[in-house]
């Protein structure tokens, strides 16, 4: 008797996905709302502890591009929970930190091994009817985004109730329950790809197998230099938005820190129509178009700067069509055959987070220095160059086409 084939994913197990997806994702954001008084109560200044989310967001680049190739020869299952575990043990650490190098060592840690939210969508990418590519890709990306949204909101309500530290004991619970319950949020279906043969080899060879790909896909640097401006200058735009929505002269809390991040609420319903709008035009046409979108709300973080009711219109502008560009800078690759899906992942993360990194640590050094209006323009400055390079990738390899081999 013939086995039966390999299964797509249900609605629900892609729903579950996107939740785990949620969780582990927001760890490394709780501390963008409390960023200053995170300062305060270790007694560094606000350029300094831009070191904590910078330091994370370099290691978990690091994270990605040691520990996410194996996810091209192992089960993609068996590494998300190991990684998710270690996740856990990093968060832990900083919610029992009591002193500012402990912290920012357990944050660390915490980025070097959240690995789990950028494995997922090549595991389901493996498992996806290829018209659904676009929606499923969304929708794992609204999950980061929803986990941004839970991180961002919950950290800044909880912090201005209580105080910072109960943010993390409230995170660390959430991430326990993730992780006990990962074997079964990730099911062990077989992949569409499993018949495919393995990459040989060791694992350096492994690693070295990453650069002959980038000669084979060299889209796949300028996808990643996209994500990786956005993502840089998301980062700093949020951590700016903290410290200036929180200065004398605005006057504002943690709490209005994270209603604002609320916004972004809109972006968790959107990126699924957002994915299928690129799955109908071509996700080189629809990036450019996002871009442009995102440059002229960039343009207006100068002139709204210091109103909270007119901030809250770039916000929206720039936050609802970023994820839209994730999805689609991702569609450029997950077309290319699955084997080498992960490892076309990590390249493209590696340069995300190093983006991520440096938004993290300028952001805040700008900002002390040049305050908002220096941080404004920098964000446009930003906006206008991924808008610039989509735009030229879109030239180059048109609105649907993938590189050839």
């Amino acid at each position: 008797m013939a086995s039966a084939g390999p299964a797509y994913l249900t609605r629900r197990q892609e729903l579950l996905l996107a939740l785990a997806i949620a969780v582990v994702t927001a760890n490394a954001y709780y501390i963008h709302p409390i960023i200053g008084e995170v300062a305060e109560y270790y007694g560094v200044s606000k350029a300094g502890i831009g070191i904590v989310p910078a330091l994370n967001q370099v290691a978990l680049a690091i994270g990605i591009f040691l520990l996410l190739p194996l996810g091209d020869r192992y089960s993609n299952r068996t590494l998300t929970i190991i990684f998710s575990a270690c996740q856990c043990a990093g968060l832990l650490a900083m919610t029992f930190a009591t002193d500012f190098v402990t912290f920012t060592i357990g944050s660390t840690f915490l980025g070097f091994f959240t690995i789990a939210p950028y494995l997922l969508p090549a595991y389901a990418s493996k498992r996806v009817a290829p018209e659904r590519l676009g929606y499923v890709t969304a929708t794992l990306t609204a999950g980061v985004l929803f986990g941004l949204l839970v991180a961002r909101v919950g950290s800044g309500v909880i912090a201005d109730v209580y105080d910072w530290h109960a943010v993390y004991w409230v995170a660390s619970a959430a991430m326990v329950t993730v992780t006990i319950a990962m074997p079964w949020i990730v099911p062990a279906s077989a992949a569409i790809s499993e018949h495919q043969a393995k990459p040989k080899g060791g694992y350096l060879a492994l690693l070295a197998s990453v650069f002959p790909l980038i000669r084979r896909y060299p889209e796949i640097l300028i996808s990643g230099a996209i994500q990786g401006i956005g993502f840089g200058q998301f980062i700093a735009l949020w951590l700016g938005l903290a410290l200036h929505l929180t200065s004398d002269s605005m006057g504002y809390g943690t709490d209005v820190v994270g209603y604002l991040a609320g916004m972004a609420a809109l972006s968790v319903l959107t990126t699924p129509r957002l994915g299928q709008l690129a799955d109908r035009i071509g996700p080189r046409r629809a990036r450019f178009l996002f871009g442009c979108v995102q440059a002229a709300g960039s343009a207006l973080f100068l002139p709204f700067g210091d109103n909270l009711w007119l901030l809250t219109i770039p916000i929206l502008f720039t936050t609802t069509v970023g994820p839209g560009m994730d999805v689609a800078s991702r569609m450029t690759f997950f077309t290319a055959p699955p084997e080498l899906r992960t490892r076309l992942t990590t390249v493209y993360i590696v340069l995300m987070f190093v983006g991520g990194g440096l938004g993290s640590l300028f952001g805040t050094m700008i900002y002390d220095r040049f305050g908002w209006d220096g941080t404004a323009i920098a964000l446009f400055v930003a906006c206008s160059s991924l808008t610039g390079l989509a735009g030229l990738a879109w030239r180059i390899w048109g609105a649907y086409s993938t590189p050839s081999s």
